[in-house]
């Protein structure tokens, strides 16, 4: 009879059994679990949210049966949300390789072969490659601050216990090349000294580094660096040539002696003149055509009428009117012309659309001429949905019309329904009706819209 070392589960023969076959189970022990152990890799495939690593008591050469004694074990999953796997409640280490595309838990199982966690976990994250150990209920993680001892620059450390000490272990010797600078080859490190006669340095340097903010310079003498610099010395003088076309000019001493007739030359109007020396060729320069520019009156100012009355106190432009009691651009009128016809001091209201439609051909109301029309919906017998090109302010507007047809006297238009279930901003429903025979289509109805 045989029993089982507690950590990995050798099969421990009993004193005198297995005679003649003892030999194979030592094989297998060191083949299947001591040889696994310290160097076995395993692909782990979870199927669910909570998952226990399998395993045996004794060797097994099937490895998917005893994945728990492997060092090595690579994760995966079909799950698509992360997943906690249990390994049997002994110590053991594992080097884990997440490989699943979720995040993952190792646990130590509370009894070998369940879901149930014994202690603290190890959550590994994805793609992560991370040793981790147990002392039977807990998992721990081999971390960096664990390790003691200095890395070598060779074993891919800095050999150096703090961050100046790295650094200075890092870089090429800085014996003897103090107040120098770190320049690359293209492929390695050296200290190099800053050279103004070399191309160590390039550019020009403003003058707010201490340099002309210039590469060249005319004249002689230092440069004037100040944005309005006090000249001393060289004197101006009088300039022989020179353009001042973007100069600032002073404001002419009106003392200054001589007079207009003296000047020699015409004033250009640029330069606030008419460039011309007669009143014909000045009006000519300056755009001004008497009759399209300025008032040609026939005869003498006291037999002029029809002066309009100005309003001193007007402020603003006509394109800011906004109420109805002051001028708008009229922009649907071919020609504006004033309400000649009204009277008194009520507001005037427009007619916002109108039209007028045959309602006689089934289904296919026409429309014979219209306003701010964009076109007509039929909704049944003698029933139309009127639509506007632009809709109105909102649904408070009023409807006015009438209808006509041969041989059919007093015909009427209705609005359809109630206002709330036919009238809106942008359309319409009327129906056409007749006295004494309900709704019926017309050749000729007229519809207008107040608002």
């Amino acid at each position: 009879m045989s029993t089982y070392s507690s950590s990995l589960r050798i099969e421990l023969p009993s004193d005198g059994t297995q005679a003649g076959t003892w030999g194979d189970t030592t094989n297998s022990n060191l083949a299947y679990i001591l040889d696994t152990s310290v160097a076995g890799y395993q692909t782990v495939s979870v199927t669910a949210a909570n998952q226990a690593l399998t395993f045996t008591n004794g060797p097994t050469s099937t490895a998917a049966s005893n994945q728990s004694i492997y060092a090595m074990l690579r994760f995966t999953t079909t799950t698509g949300a992360a997943f906690a796997v249990y390994a049997p409640p002994a110590s053991k280490a594992y080097i884990v390789w997440n490989n699943s595309g979720q995040s993952m838990t190792i646990y130590n199982s509370s009894v070998i072969g369940n879901t149930t966690a014994a202690g603290t976990g190890v959550t590994v994250t994805n793609n992560s490659k991370v040793m981790v150990w147990s002392d039977a209920t807990n998992f721990y993680e081999l971390q960096a601050a664990n390790l003691t001892g200095t890395l070598a620059i060779a074993n891919g450390g800095t050999g150096q216990v703090t961050a100046n000490a790295a650094l200075n272990a890092l870089l090429p010797s800085q014996t003897s090349n103090a107040n120098k600078y770190l320049q690359t080859d293209g492929t390695n490190t050296s200290w190099d000294a800053i050279s103004l006669s070399t191309a160590d340095i390039t550019g020009t340097l403003a003058v707010a580094n201490g340099g002309t903010g210039v590469t060249t310079s005319t004249g002689s003498g230092a440069n004037a660096l100040a944005t309005s610099p006090t000249l001393v010395t060289p004197i101006l003088g009088t300039p022989t040539s020179g353009n001042l076309a973007n100069c600032t000019f002073p404001t002419l001493n009106q003392n200054t002696t001589g007079s207009a007739g003296s000047l020699s030359a015409t004033l250009a109007v640029a330069s606030g003149g008419t460039g011309a020396t007669a009143a014909s060729g000045a009006r000519t320069n300056l755009g001004l055509v008497i009759g399209t520019d300025v008032l040609a009156p026939n005869g003498s100012a006291a037999s002029l009428t029809s002066f309009p009355t100005l309003n001193q106190n007007t402020t603003g432009n006509a394109a800011t009117a906004t109420t109805a009691t002051t001028a708008t651009t009229a922009t649907t009128a071919t020609t504006a012309t004033a309400l000649t016809t009204a009277s008194g001091s009520a507001p005037s209201f427009s007619v916002r659309a109108w039209v007028m439609y045959d309602d006689t051909v089934p289904s296919t109301p026409s429309i014979t001429s219209s306003g701010n029309v964009s076109s007509l919906t039929d909704g049944g017998t003698a029933i139309v949905t009127i639509n506007f090109s632009t809709a109105m302010p909102d649904a408070n507007y009023v409807v006015l019309g009438c209808a006509s047809d041969d041989g059919v006297a007093n015909r009427g238009v209705n609005v359809q329904g109630t206002p709330s279930a036919a009238q809106f901003a942008g359309s319409v429903k009327v129906t056409t009706f007749s006295p004494g025979s309900g709704q019926s289509p017309a050749v000729g109805t007229y519809v207008a819209i107040i608002r």
